[in-house]
């Protein structure tokens, strides 16, 4: 009998909450859908996406209501949200600006190896560059924000990760281009992979090691799946993830200028700036996660990182080239993401000569 009464209680707070839910969309004027790759669970929609989309509609006094649809609930592949934003499959998205390769080529500067510092920094630094350098790249939507997450690390299935020696021949998941020459030159064997799928792939072992920032290791639930982690030392990490929160022009442009001055209060360096410090939480997370199991964590020390550091200097080289064929200047873009990097950090790093 007081099961029921918990079923009839729990049915009646679900309905209210549904009906709670409908009765604040049917008073907006404008109804938005935020679509994304992650869980529901994952702490990017639960910490981010969902406060961003509760703040907007606070600011907007109920005018604008912003419905999220996580793990591609309205169809279509991680790859395709930029151009649902785009186009206006979703008036909003959130994704991976590597799933979409040479598509944003200035923005890859920030995911070559030994580029990135904490989130917090990364993400300012990339939203100023962006700001500056990349203006033709979103004529076509309203950018929110770019940023990126956490450094990268090395997690493991097997093989404890103690020197690069260790990676040779392992199957290793690359998580863009560059990191995937890095890998190569380090001898091992890169797979891209995109971060959802990671779990499947660890478990069949179809690769050995998952390079993977730890604000996922949660949500993904990695920690259960691998026996060590390994990250380099320095200010500096292996990779960061460069993520793209557009909005479709159309839809922004619809807006009476009030509410487009919500958006705007919540865009650019200031959003850019929390997501990074919230990404930042996120690793500390992934961390603290770890240290509750019997999992090995290691740190790489200083002389097996500078081994590293120039065993993958060609990867820099290579993208100025690219940059340079492209009819841009690749040095200069690479000396502005680093000393803007250098600028938010507090620090005088030197990345990757």
């Amino acid at each position: 009998m007081k099961n029921n009464r918990t079923l009839r209680t729990l049915g009646i707070s679900l309905v209210t909450l549904l009906a709670s839910q409908f009765s604040q969309a049917a008073d907006a004027e404008f109804n938005l859908k935020l679509h994304h790759l992650l869980p529901p669970m994952s702490e990017v929609h639960t910490d981010i996406l969902q406060p961003w989309a509760d703040n907007i509609m606070k600011e907007s006094g109920g005018r604008i209501h912003i419905d999220l649809y996580p793990a591609m609930q309205l169809g279509g592949k991680p790859a395709q949200l930029f151009d649902q934003a785009r186009t206006g499959v979703a008036d909003i998205t959130w994704t991976v600006a590597g799933y979409t390769p040479g598509r944003f080529p200035k923005a890859d500067v920030f995911e070559l190896p030994f580029m990135a510092a904490s989130a917090e920094a990364t993400s300012q630094a990339i939203q100023t560059y962006a700001d500056k350098e990349m203006k033709g790249d979103f004529d076509e939507v309203k950018l929110l924000a770019i940023h990126t997450n956490g450094t990268g690390v090395f997690h493991s299935r097997d093989h404890a990760i103690r020197s690069l020696d260790d990676l040779k021949g392992l199957k290793v998941r690359a998580p863009n281009k560059s990191i995937a020459e890095a890998l190569d030159l380090m001898g091992a064997s890169p797979t891209f992979i995109p971060a959802p799928q990671l779990p499947s792939a660890l478990s069949k072992g179809v690769i050995d090691v998952a390079a993977l920032s730890y604000d996922v290791v949660k949500p993904l639930k990695v920690h259960e799946l691998v026996k060590s982690h390994t990250r380099f030392g320095g200010d500096r990490g292996l990779y960061a993830q460069v993520f793209l929160f557009t909005m479709n022009k159309q839809t922004y442009e619809k807006l009476p200028d009030d509410l487009k001055a919500v958006i705007d209060r919540n865009s650019g360096l200031p959003l850019a700036a929390w997501m990074g410090r919230e990404l930042d939480k996120m690793e500390q997370t992934g961390m603290d996660i770890v240290k509750t199991t019997s999992n090995e964590t290691i740190v790489l020390g200083n002389d097996e990182t500078q081994r590293c550091q120039e065993l993958v200097k060609p990867v820099v080289a290579n993208w100025i080239s690219d940059m340079n064929a492209q009819n841009l200047d690749g040095q200069h873009l690479y000396q502005e993401a680093n000393e803007l990097i250098n600028q938010f950090s507090g620090s005088k790093t030197a990345a990757v000569e």
